[in-house]
């Protein structure tokens, strides 16, 4: 078997010194753009498998225990190129590792809201908190995706998780922490949107350019003090943080405090899960797999 590299011009020219100390070679001539052949075939250029957490309600009555994700997250990622694997909330983290170590990314999901007590708040009552079996979950998996620089793309509750577990707070109630701001959600509205002010030279400026922006938003909580090592890219108009991404070069991290997945959610919404995949392709180096 061989592998043809007219299919990848552009791949096995950047990477043919990699490829000769594998041992690979040119058939007769060594030209990087003929047939490559070796005693194992390698495969190349697999598409990104991506993590999802789930949502979980307990049992009540005679309905049972169950996990739900919307399908918009899922769908959203298998559109973009990639293959959602959603993870049920485990209790070892040697099993979340073990997942871990098998995807190439991570999307937190949006959901209710975070327990301001765990990190060191007091509760608000406007508060309502995901389930505990959940939020333990999420959080610890949090701080393994965070400690491996595992590219990630946190969404509505899954940017506020970031956020907090890498040292920033949340506002706890928009309405009281900034009384001066734009309606965030909307009983009556499940689709409503608020437009958005892009910071330059960002993720959000390649998905949504210059023309105006309205995002579907449906949340009291955002985030007040940004966690080290990320920037703001995104706001609405009376300020409050709706989109952030890592400054670390070597961690492909973003988040939307707005809702890219919602069924109202726009063509370039979508475009935001494409740049999280290509994000992933162009920080991971290439994927070879050793075929006997």
């Amino acid at each position: 078997m061989t592998l043809l590299a007219s299919d990848f011009d552009i791949l096995l020219t950047q990477h043919q010194a990699s490829f000769e100390d594998q041992g690979l070679y040119c058939i007769g001539c060594g030209d990087p753009r003929r047939e490559f052949q070796s005693k194992e075939i390698l495969t190349m250029m697999k598409k990104p498998v991506i993590g999802i957490n789930a949502d979980y309600k307990e049992a009540k009555g005679n309905q049972p225990a169950f996990s739900v994700v919307t399908a918009g997250y899922y769908d959203n990622i298998l559109r973009a190129g990639g293959i959602p694997v959603v993870v049920p909330p485990l209790d070892s983290e040697d099993d979340m590792n073990a997942i871990l170590d098998q995807l190439d990314g991570f999307m937190l999901i949006g959901g209710a809201d975070l327990d301001p007590q765990r990190d060191g708040f007091m509760m608000h009552p406007s508060v309502r908190t995901m389930d505990p079996r959940r939020e333990v979950f999420d959080r610890t998996l949090c701080r393994l995706i965070c400690q491996r620089r595992l590219p990630v793309l946190g969404i509505g509750a899954g940017m506020q998780l970031i956020n907090v577990t890498l040292g920033g707070n949340l506002f706890l109630h928009i309405p009281e922490d900034l009384p001066d701001s734009l309606p965030h959600k909307d009983p009556q509205d499940p689709n409503h949107r608020h437009g958005l002010i892009i910071a330059v030279g960002s993720i959000m400026e390649r998905v949504y350019g210059d023309g105006e922006i309205r995002v579907s938003s449906r949340h009291h909580m955002a985030i007040d003090d940004l966690a080290p090592g990320f920037r703001v890219t995104a706001k609405c108009a009376d300020g409050v943080i709706e989109a952030i991404e890592s400054t670390n070069p070597d961690w492909f991290a973003m988040g939307t405090q707005f809702h890219p997945e919602n069924e109202a959610a726009s063509a370039l919404d979508a475009r935001i899960f494409e740049e999280f995949l290509d994000g992933i392709r162009e920080q991971a180096p290439v994927q070879l797999r050793v075929v006997a």
